[in-house]
């Protein structure tokens, strides 16, 4: 996205550091800094028009499709909560801080936990999208019916952001 726009003085909102990643290949099994990822997921939301945060959500449940892609064993066929605890266990790989929980999983429900640590508009951005991801996620597993919703949010306060996710199926 970043790339695209040429008309834009990424300087004014990223550092040099930043601008590496961009013109790099992404690696699936590199590690990138979070505060990088913060000031770029900012900087996007800042300078695309209708990036908001319906955007970010149904792009988590685009990415979704990606990410099962890249990792054959996350979906569990017509088991939305082995799917789920498999995500659990492959998120934790992806931070070295506990950035995501499901302290709640049955048959058509789950609370998932989220705190990434960063600034209140990229932590928003970054918990829309996780709920577009975890929605995505349990579409592919076989779940119908997915609704999903913020409860606790950590841009206002709270300790971390809750999401509630209900299915059928």
């Amino acid at each position: 996205m970043i790339r695209r726009r040429k008309d834009v003085d990424w300087m004014t909102s990223l550092r040099v550091e930043d601008l590496a990643f961009v013109q790099q290949r992404i690696a699936l099994e590199a590690w990138y800094p979070m505060a990088s990822f913060e000031r770029l997921g900012v900087a996007i939301l800042a300078n695309f028009q209708g990036a908001g945060l319906e955007a970010v959500r149904l792009w988590g449940a685009f990415s979704a499709q990606q990410f099962a892609r890249d990792h054959a064993t996350l979906v569990a066929a017509d088991d939305p909560v082995e799917t789920l605890m498999r995500l659990k266990v492959q998120r934790a790989t992806l931070f070295d801080f506990p950035a995501f929980d499901i302290p709640l999983l049955i048959d058509g429900h789950a609370e998932v936990t989220v705190s990434y640590g960063m600034g209140p508009i990229a932590e928003e951005a970054a918990c829309h999208q996780t709920l577009g991801f975890c929605e995505g996620v349990l579409e592919l597993a076989g779940a119908r019916d997915v609704r999903g919703a913020l409860s606790e949010r950590s841009w206002l306060g709270a300790a971390h952001t809750s999401l509630i996710l209900n299915w059928q199926g």
